[in-house]
């Protein structure tokens, strides 16, 4: 069923137009709308200019288009399904590139009079190369379309030639390629049209498609880039300006999410919150003066945050913050034009962010040129001391020299793609014979599927790092902390002995045969167990009712060391604790994240209350342990007034519940 919808203007009737998303398959990207097209569906409603909108990504993931070769050809038939547009665009990102060429090729086939257009960060730098070798692409529309297009489509209404058109790139009559000068920027993002919400199947079809339960929603939040890192294209594509959607009408746009069905948490798209200080402290406070009580996630640089602003952000709704942080090495941050002080203290960032309950995911790339052997131990061992410190998400990359940026147009020539390394930058595309053969005929075009031109064994040690040691340091931090100390050893160093032989990392740290270690792993394993089973309900305290079955509301591990002053010991590199008596603790999962969890130490009293409960077969209700055992509700209910226990939502203990290292 098509939800796509038409909206004309009896006014002033002119070309039927249809702009579409590019399809992929990368799940993040496909369980939102793109909010550049939404917010150019609503600039062409407001010319007046009948519009529909298609998100080729939606429709591939829906099984409305397939997963296979014949994807170009079936999307160019859904886009000349009923009357045949006259004027065709598709937005691209540069994974998408190639997919949206082969479709433009099958559309021209069938369609030989529509003007097809290209537009969207995927074409920056390789607009005329592109109109120089694809004929059946007309023109380019560079940077922000919401004027450029209205007045392209004006000239098709008009005239033949898109001559003087600023933000352009076009073939004349005679084949030439024509590239006007750059449209000056979007000056008050305030003036931008609302999102066009109607011409898009609604938020919560996106959200059945992946079972993404934030219930994530697209935020246009602002535009560009002022920096010109090495690895990125989006500070020249933007001409490294940057400006965000003014406080209040972000404010608006984010509190808006709640009356939206399938909506939960706001996604602010724009790279670099943060870097207006000022603007984002006023919207952090319009947003807590309202009381919009909205969830929301951003991305921004490590240097432009601190513990002030992430209070306020935490404040104000945002849970969880994306930096990109490319590698711990400032001389390899310089070397690649990060732009970011040698001075910025990252732990510090990682412990702010902690302090303020915002999850920080670090974004770090391997491989980048001036990264030697140090250079690498020392951004894993930064990824190493953060987990330590916080619950923190770790993502690792390998850098692809895409056109645009500086490594592409340094290493585009060189670059070469590797079988069994699939480019981080093009996750879901470029997979189709059609792309397939784009891409190998046109290699300094499609460049984001290549790598640096290091050695391939070492390309091939940086993916393995890059796939298997995240998940290790976010599972296991602790334990990973204790080994690199008792063996001497650097992370990369550490690493490399684990892969040696051959194990899994659990039954490489049982190895090791050292009973603080094997305390360490039980404990860490305990708090996997306890988020994986999402044993902590929020809202669950209070007094028990006489027909609650209490349960101990975690898992409890019994040590003879005291692990609550074990991740202290190893942050501050003082003395570890020693081995003694045995205690009893309390590990309290979260459902959404490792940094949820908490443990508790409990009382000799009350440890012996939570095994009592924990040996029961898990039918014995609060009145029933009343009357066995007189005075024990009222402790029971103290216990759940804590977050303790809680009553069992099934009658049956969960197997396993009782851990020991």
């Amino acid at each position: 069923m098509s939800h796509t919808i038409v909206i004309s203007s009896t006014d002033s009737p002119g070309p039927d137009v249809l702009i579409a998303s590019a399809p992929h398959a990368d799940t993040f990207g496909y369980s939102m709308p793109p909010p550049g097209l939404l917010r150019l569906g609503g600039a062409l409603l407001r010319h007046g200019i009948a519009v529909r909108l298609d998100d080729l990504a939606y429709r591939q993931a829906s099984g409305e288009l397939p997963a296979d070769d014949g994807l170009a050809r079936t999307a160019a038939q859904r886009l000349l399904s009923g009357a045949t547009p006259d004027v065709i665009g598709l937005s691209v990102m540069g994974a998408t590139l190639p997919i949206a060429l082969a479709i433009l090729r099958e559309v021209r086939c069938r369609a030989p009079h529509a003007r097809l257009l290209l537009g969207g960060p995927g074409i920056g730098g390789v607009d005329v190369a592109v109109l120089e070798r694809f004929a059946w692409v007309d023109a380019i529309v560079r940077g922000e379309a919401e004027e450029t297009l209205p007045e392209l489509i004006g000239r098709i209404r008009t005239a033949s030639t898109f001559d003087g058109v600023t933000g352009t790139t076009w073939r004349d009559a005679r084949g030439s390629v024509v590239r006007e000068a750059n449209r000056p920027a979007i000056r008050d993002l305030a003036t931008l049209p609302a999102y066009a919400w109607e011409l898009l199947p609604p938020l919560a079809d996106y959200k059945a498609i992946t079972g993404e339960s934030e219930g994530l929603t697209p935020v246009d939040s602002g535009r560009g880039c002022v920096y010109d890192c090495s690895f990125c294209s989006i500070g020249r594509y933007w001409s490294r300006r940057s400006r965000p959607l003014p406080a209040a009408r972000l404010a608006d746009e984010v509190a808006a999410i709640r009356t939206m069905p399938g909506a939960r948490h706001a996604y602010l798209c724009h790279d670099l919150f943060g870097a207006d200080r000022s603007h984002a402290l006023a919207f952090c406070d319009e947003l807590s003066r309202r009381d919009a009580e909205v969830p929301w996630e951003c991305r921004a640089r490590a240097d432009h945050l601190d513990a002030e602003l992430l209070t306020a952000m935490a404040h104000s709704g945002c849970y969880r913050v994306l930096l990109g942080i490319e590698s711990a090495s400032a001389r390899v941050r310089r070397m690649n034009q990060k732009g970011m002080r040698d001075d910025v203290d990252l732990l510090r960032v990682v412990d702010d962010c902690a302090r303020s309950g915002i999850v920080p995911i670090l974004s770090l790339i391997l491989g980048l040129p001036g990264e030697e052997e140090g250079a690498l131990a020392q951004t894993l061992d930064f990824c190493a001391d953060a987990t330590l410190r916080a619950g923190v998400n770790v993502s690792l990359h390998l850098a692809n020299p895409q056109p645009g940026c500086a490594l592409g147009d340094e290493h585009a020539s060189n670059a070469r793609a590797i079988a069994g390394i699939p480019p981080d930058m093009a996750w879901g595309a470029g997979e189709t014979a059609p792309e397939r053969e784009l891409i190998e005929a046109h290699p300094d075009l499609f460049s984001t599927w290549a790598l640096l031109p290091w050695r391939e064994e070492r390309l091939r040690d940086l993916r393995t790092i890059a796939d298997e040691l995240p998940e290790v340091l976010m599972r296991y931090p602790r334990v990973f902390a204790l080994l690199r100390r008792k063996r001497s050893e650097n992370t990369l160093e550490l690493y490399r002995a684990w892969r040696a032989t051959g194990r899994g990392f659990e039954s490489f740290a049982r190895g090791e045969r050292d009973p603080l270690v094997d305390a360490a792993l039980g404990w860490e394993q305990s708090i996997v167990r306890a988020c994986a089973r999402a044993i902590v309900r929020a809202g669950a305290r209070g007094p028990l009712e006489p027909g609650d079955v209490p349960r101990p509301q975690g898992e409890l591990v019994h040590a003879e060391y005291d692990l609550a002053a074990l991740t202290s010991a190893l942050v501050a590199n003082q003395p570890l604790p020693a081995r003694g008596a045995a205690q009893t603790f309390l590990v309290q999962g979260s459902p959404s994240a490792l940094s949820g969890t908490r443990t508790v130490r409990l009382s000799p009293d009350t440890a012996r209350l939570l095994d009592h409960l924990d040996h029961f077969d898990g039918t014995r209700t609060r009145a029933a342990l009343d009357v066995a055992q007189p005075g024990i509700g009222r402790a029971l209910d103290q216990l759940a007034d804590m977050g303790i226990v809680t009553p069992s939502a099934n009658p049956q203990p969960p197997a396993g519940l009782q851990s020991s290292p």
